[in-house]
């Protein structure tokens, strides 16, 4: 502890201290993260049946990356979602046997395949994703546009800092 100018004592805190093991705010944070993290899942879970009753929970996190994204290379697809190769294809012959995606062959490439939302994935996913974000309106109705801007904001950075 040091005092300020004011002759008032306050926690001086370093990043090397513990790794912010002693700092409430990072406790807060984990928890909260959580707390949001878990909800996030069984939400995800919600939205994939929505999609398809048969579609599994993962995937629907691969469909919105293909319906913002448009066609990518499995390889790619599987370095952005963080799975290998194996489980990327079973994950994307799913897919494709419930008629939300197709492959077609690369054209810089012709050994490689991209796959794409068909019409009926896109349409499916379009629907879920204006549902969930006019959810997201009412549940923050009572914030203002800079906060959930800044909440955005805040969760890109947290994200990028995350893919490091």
């Amino acid at each position: 502890m040091h005092e300020d100018g004011n002759g008032d004592e306050r926690r001086v805190e370093s990043g090397a201290s513990g790794g912010g093991m002693d700092q409430p705010e990072f406790l807060d944070l984990e928890r909260e993260l959580t707390v949001l993290f878990r909800r996030a899942r069984a939400k995800q879970g919600e939205m994939a049946r929505q999609v398809h009753p048969d579609l599994e929970s993962a995937a629907y996190g691969l469909l919105v990356r293909l319906d913002e994204s448009g066609r990518q290379r499995a390889t790619e697809l599987a370095a952005y979602i963080g799975v290998g190769k194996a489980t990327m294809s079973r994950q994307l012959h799913a897919l494709e046997d419930l008629g939300l995606v197709a492959r077609e062959p690369d054209p810089a490439d012709g050994r490689a395949w991209l796959v794409h939302l068909t019409e009926e994935g896109r349409g499916r996913v379009a629907k879920v994703r204006e549902a969930r974000r006019a959810r997201y309106v009412a549940q923050l109705s009572h914030w203002g546009r800079g906060e959930v801007a800044e909440l955005a904001r805040l969760l890109n950075q947290l994200n990028r800092g995350m893919e490091k």
